[in-house]
């Protein structure tokens, strides 16, 4: 089963797939994060720094590649993937007997 980390490193690009990936799975607490911080208008150098872990002032186009592309791919999940998530066997609870 594959877990949702909130520390799990990032790539400098999310997937595009149209279906849940295990990248997908691993990244939720980050999705959530950079979602939140976009309603909350953070800063994208902020958001890369606190949340990706990726320095904008050390590597701005790479910072700015990684936060469009997981942004983008947490905006997806709020419109199809979390189809994917209610369904998804390998976020299912360890343990749950129903």
């Amino acid at each position: 089963m594959t877990k949702p980390r909130i520390d799990a490193a990032v790539l400098d690009v999310a997937p595009t797939d149209d279906k849940l990936t295990d990248y997908d799975r691993l990244h939720l607490i980050t999705c959530i994060r950079l979602l939140d911080a976009d309603a909350d208008r953070v800063p994208w150098e902020e958001a890369s720094r606190a949340i990706l872990h990726i320095d904008a002032d050390t590597e701005p186009k790479r910072a700015r590649r990684a936060h469009r592309s997981h942004l983008a791919r947490a905006q997806w999940m709020t419109r199809a993937g979390y189809r994917h998530i209610l369904i998804d066997e390998k976020l299912g609870k360890s343990g749950d007997s129903r």
